[in-house]
């Protein structure tokens, strides 16, 4: 198998297990919630994700995966209050007074407005711990050499993913879902 069809297997495995366990939990409804803008900021941000958080891998692994999934929320958030202010706002403008350490708090906190006590980031810290386990559950079946290049491309394919995955949650808890339109009785043109 070519590798690149190898990586996208992999990152729709992923996204699909994930999707499933926030649907389970409450949190999304069954369908990933996304924007074009939101997806390419990742782009913008992933070199930056990734030489932060590569460090905390043995460390911290499931705060080095759950961490992106909080950088997705800020940017849904961000789109959402402000997207032609927001647009451009560098990498680090997301971490915390400790930097990488503590950017899901700063993000909860000061981006989305919760307080850290509060029910709601209980159950978005809950949820993004749930997604990183899993994300390593998966990670582990699929019996990469650690340090190994492939190592890091399944890492850096399980960040996007929990990185989309904080961005629908954050959209879905701003009041956004998909709706079936009957196009039938609308008329094309008016």
């Amino acid at each position: 198998m070519e590798q690149s069809q190898y990586y996208n297997e992999y990152e729709e495995r992923l996204q699909i297990e994930l999707l499933k366990l926030c649907t389970s939990h409450g949190m999304l409804e069954g369908t990933l919630l996304a924007s074009d803008d939101i997806d390419e900021r990742w782009n913008d941000y992933a070199s930056h994700y990734m030489a932060d958080s590569v460090s905390q891998i043995n460390t911290f692994p499931a705060a080095a995966i759950a961490w992106a999934g909080y950088v997705g929320m800020a940017v849904a958030h961000r789109w959402d209050e402000d997207w032609e202010q927001y647009a451009e706002e560098e990498y680090d403008a997301l971490h915390g007074e400790r930097g990488f350490d503590d950017m899901d708090e700063h993000i909860v906190q000061n981006i989305l407005g919760l307080a850290l006590d509060s029910e709601e980031a209980a159950k978005i810290e809950d949820t993004m711990r749930s997604c990183a386990h899993t994300a390593m559950t998966l990670i582990r079946r699929e019996q990469v050499e650690g340090q190994s290049t492939k190592a890091f491309y399944i890492f850096a394919r399980t960040a996007k993913v929990l990185f989309r995955i904080g961005a629908a949650l954050e959209l879905r808890r701003l009041g956004y879902r998909f709706e079936k339109v009957n196009m039938e009785d609308q008329p094309l043109y008016s």
